[in-house]
């Protein structure tokens, strides 16, 4: 059987209402199936996560894509999550019997399906049409507020769609990527320059850690602030690495961790590498969990 992923990223953290109307939108769609559904006010945004034939996939992207776009207006958006766009991101990511270059075939596919409804769209990732625009921070680079300018640019001509400014909608940015994990520690401190000054070390870009992505968050509801990451192959740089750094870092300066936090769904290697560091147990697998052994057994 073949299953693919599915991750969508909206601009909308704040409005259960929209929220729960484009969630609706998987009633429609038997075939597939949400997974999970994480909204962040301070960040104003929402992770939705569902999976299913690829096909079947594709249609949901296009029926949730489309309500978002009806629903979200960025003219009046404020979060603390970078975004380009209503619908900000959608990566595909291939799960069981289906290679990556599929995963790319089905991104592309719904890619040219969204520009033709009049979003600009960028590929990135394994699907992008050129190594200029394969990092997701790059193509988001001045986000909403300077996407009409980078439209007016002829070497950020968007991949699908058209190259005119969407106010209402902003542009898409589109893709297949390997699994990626949401990770973000939240610091005891109000000291926003704190936590950017430590997203700058954990990041690769500025030297830090290969396959991480990070940014300093104020979390104005919490009274913290936070160390918001991607990490793109935890394989390489796995949770107990980047937060006993943060840690350690924030420590420096006399803050504690408050909380760390996962958004989404991660696979389950992801608690295999965390419980082989900090209990020491080497051996670990996750063939050890019971669960795991019962679908196998299926």
């Amino acid at each position: 059987m073949k299953i693919l992923e599915c991750v969508p990223n909206i601009s909308e953290g704040r409005d259960q209402a929209k929220i729960s109307a484009i969630k609706e939108e998987f009633s429609k769609h038997p075939k597939v199936r949400l997974l999970d559904v994480s909204s962040d006010q301070d960040h104003n945004r929402t992770v939705f996560t569902f999976l299913g034939g690829p096909s079947e996939v594709k249609e949901a992207a296009l029926s949730f894509a489309s309500k978002a776009i009806d629903l979200i207006d960025m003219r009046g958006h404020r979060g603390g999550h970078p975004r380009i766009g209503a619908v900000d991101v959608v990566p595909f990511v291939p799960v069981q019997g289906i290679e990556m270059r599929e995963a790319v075939e089905v991104a592309r596919s719904f890619g040219k399906e969204l520009g033709k409804r009049g979003i600009p769209v960028y590929f990135y990732e394994e699907a992008a049409a050129s190594p200029e625009r394969r990092d997701l921070p790059t193509i988001r680079k001045g986000e909403y507020e300077g996407l009409r300018e980078k439209l007016g640019d002829p070497r950020w001509k968007p991949d699908e769609g058209p190259d005119a400014f969407n106010p209402k909608s902003g542009a898409t940015v589109v893709g297949a990527r390997f699994a990626l994990v949401a990770y973000n520690v939240n610091l005891k401190t109000k000291d926003l320059a704190l936590a950017k000054e430590i997203a700058k070390k954990v990041r690769f870009k500025d030297g830090g850690f290969p396959c991480v992505r990070a940014l300093g968050v104020d979390l104005k509801d919490k009274g913290l602030v936070q160390v918001s990451m991607n990490l793109t192959n935890y394989r390489v740089t796995d949770i107990p690495t980047v937060y006993d750094f943060i840690r350690e870092e924030a420590g420096k300066r006399g803050v504690d961790v408050e909380e760390s936090e996962m958004i989404g769904l991660i696979p389950l290697t992801v608690l295999e590498g965390i419980v082989r560091h900090y209990i020491r147990c080497r051996q670990f697998s996750i063939r050890q969990v019971i669960e795991q052994r019962l679908l196998e057994f299926e």
